[in-house]
């Protein structure tokens, strides 16, 4: 009996989802069916990445890795945005950034330290990142502090959130600057163009032109199904009596995360822990300096804008999550139990979103 391939395995929940979106089936099972098959495409997505890195170089194909992973977010961002679920966009943004560090990170240095007994990648990239990290908690922390000590009218939300979303998107495609063009050398991988290093390389499936071409008709299907998928959403926070805190934080963050989670894990195992850190950190910068901006900016094209003004309690996780994954990647060395380290803080902090 001939297997299915997986093209057509991903083809099949596509399909599914369009026919159960258009055909108004069981909220649950739409649920369902979409989640999955952003999971596949997410794997696809991530296999169309690893070639283009092979092309690339690591760190372009860890940046193009976070980019159309997070397009995914982006999306269904915009989408949120768009309804007015402004708190589960916000929590949303929040479970990718804690998601990133610690789920991702957490995996990935955990399955190829299983195997690797060291793994090592620019000291000097890893503390940019961690600044970089910090810079996004000050801009979330400040702007909370002045509203809830009532240093800041209300008439002015709007207007400081315009201007500090501006700020970071200007500091971060500065940074892209820096670290892609200036000092592109001075940043580059320790296992970079080091053959003995990379056991388990090997040639790529696919050209160049065919593994950009895939990336970008992943990204499209992930956008369809990702309206399919928000389109659910209310109904099952309801159904199941999940807070949008949770549902945005932990549900919608790992579906929309799930490209990540495949190629940063298959990286790291292969000895490329830098591109794996690239992926999972540079995600995480990417939500927080430039998407995050962008949909406060989107949203002033719809009817009610939204402000960058979170809660206490992601404000809280979100700082967690940047003080550990910096203080264990700040080195530039990894190993098995970091990663345990980062999975065990994700679950004092999934079990805690699930109990508000």
């Amino acid at each position: 009996m001939k297997k299915i391939g997986f093209p057509a395995v991903l083809l099949i929940f596509f399909a599914l989802s369009a026919i159960g979106h258009y055909a108004e089936w069981n909220y649950t099972l739409q649920f369902v069916i979409s989640a999955v098959a952003v999971i596949f495409m997410a794997g696809f997505l991530g296999k169309a990445t690893e070639s283009v890195a092979h092309y690339a170089g690591q760190r372009l194909g860890g940046f193009l890795n976070a980019t159309f992973g997070n397009a995914a977010e982006l999306i269904i961002g915009i989408l949120l945005v768009k309804e007015g679920h402004f708190d589960m966009v916000k929590a949303s943004i929040t479970g990718s950034i804690i998601g990133n560090l610690l789920l991702v990170l957490g995996l990935s240095l955990l399955a190829g330290g299983l195997k690797y007994k060291i793994q090592n990648f620019n000291v000097t990239l890893a503390g940019l990142n961690g600044s970089l990290m910090i810079l996004a908690i000050i801009a979330l922390f400040v702007p909370a502090i002045f509203l809830h000590n009532h240093a800041l009218h209300n008439e002015d939300k709007n207007l400081l959130s315009l201007i500090v979303a501006g700020i970071l998107i200007v500091a971060y495609l500065l940074w892209l600057i820096f670290s892609m063009i200036t000092h592109k050398n001075y940043l580059a991988d320790v296992t970079e163009n080091t053959e003995e290093e990379l056991p388990n390389d090997h040639e790529p499936a696919w050209s160049k032109g065919q593994s950009i071409l895939y990336l970008v008709i992943a990204t499209v299907m992930v956008a369809f199904v990702s309206e399919w998928l928000v389109h659910t959403l209310d109904p099952i926070t309801e159904k199941f009596g999940l807070t949008e805190l949770f549902v945005g934080a932990f549900v919608v963050a790992i579906v929309g995360n799930a490209a990540e989670h495949s190629a940063a894990i298959m990286l790291a195992m292969k000895n490329k822990i830098g591109a794996a850190v690239e992926i999972a950190v540079g995600s995480s910068l990417q939500i927080a300096l430039f998407v995050a901006p962008v949909l406060i900016f989107v949203s002033h094209l719809f009817s009610q804008p939204m402000d960058i003004f979170f809660t206490v309690i992601e404000i809280a996780a979100i700082g967690v999550s940047v003080f550990i994954a910096k203080s264990i990647t700040q080195d530039g060395s990894t190993n098995w139990y970091e990663g345990l380290l980062l999975l065990a803080v994700y679950g004092i902090l999934g079990v805690s979103f699930y109990l508000v």
